[in-house]
């Protein structure tokens, strides 16, 4: 994915001479050049691995059941051999939660690294430019293409280009969808024309154009004027965050940047070390120039520091120019790796992660919920006894049948008529309509607090309150 940066012993490196354009866009269009470098290695690594982790999860099957599906008709949701409910949504609250303290801690510390190497928008946009680059070239080529009249060879480059973007839009919504209709059934029921679910064909069709629309065309503008990241991500920064910086001591020293001739010592002639060659700007792929200082654009990809980093050593100068820093380190002032708001900022995370994995391994797979008969307070039996009637409903949250058994404690001479027993198939709900007796003169208060227990064949047990009301008690 690199192109060569030409640097001649003779001549000067000059952007106006040597690349076709100095700024970021020509015509209004952004022509990235591709780069190779440490961090676009590795920025390659988690897009590829992001990419397969996208693709293949809905593949994977765990008892049976997919790996992760959430199986919304059933009101069900199955995660790595986990299997949430309605019920359970606080989780998902949590979840939330601890991404948001999760993106405020790195930002904190590291600036958009997100942005610049997880992203969604990040990687499938890399993924286009990478398509359009294997077919119509490096910079220079895609911009004399786009200016020249419309060729049988200009034609198919652009229709196998757009080709595959659809391609690759389309197997984009086929692995969304997948997560919420078993993939399975999906492919077989889209090769066959049998997809009997318009939900599933909406989102199949609006995923396709979103992809190819926001990964194809709109690009950077996505992260400069739709992603609200860009915009509030100033408030978590301070001068210890770790961003990508231009070091403008070392770049505009003496006379400043400019062209001149490979082997010139900077130093000796007074000028700074940047060769003012455009590189940074060309590799950007939101079209800034990092020397203009932080610019809420920026995505912290760091394909500038490859460019310029490759360029300092064609120039047998120090590589660094354009590197990750922060502004205390920019001014020789002392880092403070740890300070108050990022350790405020990761203590709140690791308590919530804490809270949130006891949470889903002390959670119980099954549920009641007694309703009491707001009809009357309280009936007299034929017995003499005082009556109280409630509706018990029992949930089965498990991936399989179980008995189900329902008994009531807190009651002095407390005796539950019924159908105390119940079985439930998976995902099931039953309700048992129970009568609570209780002798009058045994009730010390009008109102006395009791517990219904729910035991499962296995003997899980889960529990819900409710009241049992009489007259005023002695």
């Amino acid at each position: 994915m690199s192109e060569e940066i030409p640097v001649k012993d003779v001549t000067p490196i000059n952007a106006s001479e040597q690349y076709e354009g100095v700024s970021a866009k020509v015509n209004g269009k952004l022509y990235v050049r591709a780069i190779n470098g440490f961090f676009n290695k590795l920025r390659t690594f988690s897009l590829w691995g992001l990419m397969l982790a996208y693709f293949i999860t809905p593949w994977i099957n765990i008892n049976g059941t997919q790996a992760v599906w959430f199986d919304l008709p059933s009101r069900q949701f199955h995660i790595w051999g986990l299997t949430f409910w309605p019920q359970d949504f606080i989780l998902l609250s949590w979840l939330l939660i601890i991404c948001a303290f999760g993106l405020f801690t790195i930002t904190t510390l590291a600036g958009r690294i997100w942005c610049g190497y997880t992203c969604p928008q990040t990687v499938w946009t890399f993924i286009f430019m990478w398509v359009e680059e294997k077919i119509e070239g490096n910079r220079n080529q895609r911009m004399k293409l786009d200016k020249a009249p419309l060729t049988k060879s200009k034609f198919l480059k652009k229709l196998s280009k757009h080709s595959i973007w659809i391609v690759i839009s389309f197997a984009t919504g086929v692995a969304f969808v997948g997560y919420f209709y078993p993939i399975r059934e999906l492919v077989p029921d889209i090769i066959t024309f049998t997809i009997e679910d318009h939900w599933a064909s909406f989102w199949l069709l609006f995923f396709t154009l979103a992809t190819y629309g926001n990964a194809g065309w709109l690009r950077e503008m996505v992260c400069t004027h739709m992603c609200p990241y860009a915009r509030f991500q100033a408030v978590m920064f301070d001068q210890d965050t770790l961003i990508v910086s231009y070091d403008e001591r070392r770049g505009e020293r003496g006379e400043g940047r400019g062209a001149r001739k490979k082997g010139v010592d900077p130093v000796e002639q007074n000028i700074g070390d940047c060769v003012d060659c455009s590189m940074c700007v060309q590799v950007c792929p939101v079209g800034i120039d990092i020397r203009d200082g932080l610019q809420y654009q920026c995505i912290s990809c760091a394909l500038c520091i490859d460019a310029c980093d490759e360029i300092m050593d064609k120039m047998h100068y120090p590589r660094g120019l354009i590197k990750y820093t922060n502004e205390h380190a920019l001014k020789g002032n002392k880092v403070h790796i740890l300070r108050p708001k990022l350790i405020g900022y990761a203590s709140a995370l690791i308590i919530m992660v804490g809270i949130f994995i006891y949470s889903i391994f002390d959670r119980t797979p099954m549920e009641i919920d007694v309703i009491r008969d707001r009809g009357a307070l309280y009936t007299n039996s034929s017995d003499g006894r005082l009556q109280n009637s409630y509706f018990a409903k029992v949930m089965n949250m498990s991936t399989n049948e179980h008995n189900f058994t329902v008994t009531v404690e807190g009651l002095p001479g407390g005796e539950l008529s019924g159908k105390t027993t119940i079985h439930l198939m998976p995902g099931d709900v039953g309700t048992l309509p129970l009568n609570l007796k209780a002798i009058p003169w045994e009730l010390e208060k009008s109102r006395t607090d009791v517990r219904f227990i729910v035991t499962r064949d296995d003997g899980l047990v889960a529990e819900e309150e409710s009241r049992f009301i009489g007259p005023v008690g002695r």
